[in-house]
């Protein structure tokens, strides 16, 4: 099954810290996904081995649905306080979970690790 566009984001967004690039193309993101546009707060955890090992939350929707994911990607990888910094080797076998609080209640969704 492929992964949603969602968490291909949050991953893509660890990945340019990982890679030192951009890869992200938001514009070309914005224009096919117009949902992304919109302003949804978001909590982004990082589970590895079944214990989570970082996590970054946004209370009130500020920014459009795309950055927060972005922002909480790398926070979550990067600047959790309770962890160090997420390495490449974690990256690749961690799970990300991303929650979506919508007007309509929580939405959640989990992608397994690329390698396990």
């Amino acid at each position: 099954m492929s992964r949603s566009v969602l968490l291909q984001l949050a991953r893509d967004s660890i990945q340019e810290v990982l890679e030192a690039s951009r890869t992200i193309d938001k514009e070309h993101l914005l224009e096919q996904y117009p949902l992304l546009g919109e302003k949804i707060a978001t909590t982004l955890n990082i589970y590895l081995n079944f214990e989570l090992r970082g996590s970054s939350s946004t209370k009130t929707p500020l920014n459009s649905l795309l950055e927060d994911i972005v922002k909480n990607a790398k926070k979550a990888a990067f600047e959790d306080k309770n962890s160090s910094p997420i390495t490449t080797s974690e990256y690749l076998h961690c799970e990300i979970e991303l929650i979506l609080a919508t007007e309509d209640g929580e939405m959640s969704e989990r992608d397994k690790a690329i390698i396990k």
